[in-house]
C-alpha cells in the first residue's frame, strides 16, 4: 500500500522516517520533524486506515510493516525509524522482520507487550456524533464532550474530522479499527528477539504506564541493546508534553546519519 507521506529538509544522509500512533497523523509529530530537518530529510507518513493514506480492511502489524517497507524501498531502501504507540510497535515488528531497511530505531512510549486497555471506546464517541448536523469544529468538540471529558483528547480526535467533506466524514476507517483492535492493542507471534542489531532507543513519559517493569523487560529482551530513557513531566503523548526536549533527545541519538 503506498501511503500518503510528506517530506522536509536537506536530502544526502538517510532519511528519518517518523510513524504515528493510534488514531494520528502524520502531523502529529510536526514539532519533531521541523527540528530534525534542520540537518536531515524527514519523512512524516500516515498509516493505512489514518490520514490522508487509503484505508483497507486489514489493520494488523504485519501488514502496518508491510507498508512501511513499501515506503522505505521507495525512499532508498534504508533509514533511521522512529515510531510512538502503535506506530512504534509496527517499526518494532520492522525492524525485527526486516532489519536490513532501518540503521537506527526509536520506539516512544509503546513495549512489545499485549496490553488489556480498551480503545474502542473513542471509535464509540466518534461514531456517536451526528456528522450530519456539524458544520463548525467547536460545534463537534461540543457534542463530543458528552463521550470524552479530556478537551486535549478531543482535540486529538478532532484532528481527524474533514469539515470539507459533504457531509463532514472521519479520515478514520473506523470498522476496520475496530475489528483490528485486538491485534493493535496486541503482540504479534512467531517474531524471534534479537533480531535486529542496530542501535535502539525507548523513549518514555516519566507519567505514564506504558512502559512499566514488565514493558522493560520485553523490551530487553526483543532488544538486548537497547537504551530506555524517560522524560520527566511527560505521559503518553510525550512529543505533545514535551515537544523540545523529545525533539532534541531524537536528534542527538539519531545523528547525522552517516555513522553506524
Amino acid at each position: 500500500m503506498k501511503l500518503h507521506h510528506t517530506a522536509i529538509g536537506p536530502t544526502g544522509a538517510l532519511p528519518i522516517v517518523l510513524v504515528h500512533g493510534l488514531y494520528g497523523q502524520g502531523r502529529n509529530l510536526g514539532a519533531q520533524a521541523r527540528r530534525l530537518a534542520q540537518t536531515r530529510r524527514v519523512v512524516t507518513v500516515d498509516l493505512r486506515n489514518h490520514g490522508d493514506s487509503p484505508q483497507d480492511d486489514r489493520a494488523d502489524y504485519p501488514a502496518l510493516a508491510d507498508d512501511l517497507a513499501q515506503l522505505i524501498d521507495d525512499l532508498g531502501g534504508r533509514v533511521d525509524l522512529v515510531g510512538h504507540s502503535m506506530g512504534g510497535k509496527a517499526a518494532m515488528v520492522l525492524a525485527l522482520s526486516r532489519p536490513d531497511l532501518i540503521r537506527r530505531l526509536v520506539v516512544m512510549d509503546i513495549a512489545p507487550v499485549a496490553y488489556d486497555h480498551d480503545q474502542t471506546t473513542y471509535i464509540d464517541a466518534m461514531e456517536a456524533l451526528d456528522l450530519s448536523i456539524v458544520t463548525r469544529r467547536s460545534q463537534a468538540d461540543d457534542l463530543l464532550s458528552a463521550h470524552v471529558r479530556s478537551p486535549s483528547i478531543r482535540a486529538f480526535l478532532l484532528q481527524n474530522l474533514d469539515l470539507k467533506a459533504s457531509p463532514p466524514a472521519w479520515r478514520l476507517n473506523l470498522r476496520a479499527l475496530r475489528t483490528a483492535m485486538p491485534q493493535i492493542v496486541g503482540w504479534p507471534d512467531g517474531l524471534a528477539p534479537g533480531g535486529f542489531a542496530g542501535k535502539v532507543m525507548a523513549l518514555r513519559g516519566a507519567t505514564s504506564d506504558y512502559v512499566d517493569a514488565s514493558g522493560e523487560t520485553a523490551l530487553r529482551a526483543y532488544f538486548p541493546q537497547v537504551r530506555i530513557v524517560t522524560l520527566k513531566d511527560a505521559g503518553h503523548w510525550l512529543h505533545a508534553d514535551a515537544p523540545e526536549a523529545v525533539a532534541e533527545t531524537l536528534a542527538a541519538f539519531l545523528g547525522d546519519g552517516t555513522e553506524g
